[in-house]
């Protein structure tokens, strides 16, 4: 793989993460506004492991 390839690669990978962070933080403050404690947890979870 070229250097350029691999570059638009890891700028892709961190689009990518970027927007999943920004959707589970989106999600986070809805269950929170729901106090779905046991979504806020879930969600908290699966942003640690981000």
């Amino acid at each position: 793989m070229s250097r350029i390839n691999r570059e638009e690669v890891k700028r892709t990978a961190d689009v990518h993460r970027a927007n999943i962070q920004k959707r589970l933080e989106q999600r986070l403050e809805v269950a929170r506004s729901k106090g779905d404690e046991n979504l806020i947890r879930l969600l908290e979870q699966e942003m640690q492991q981000l």
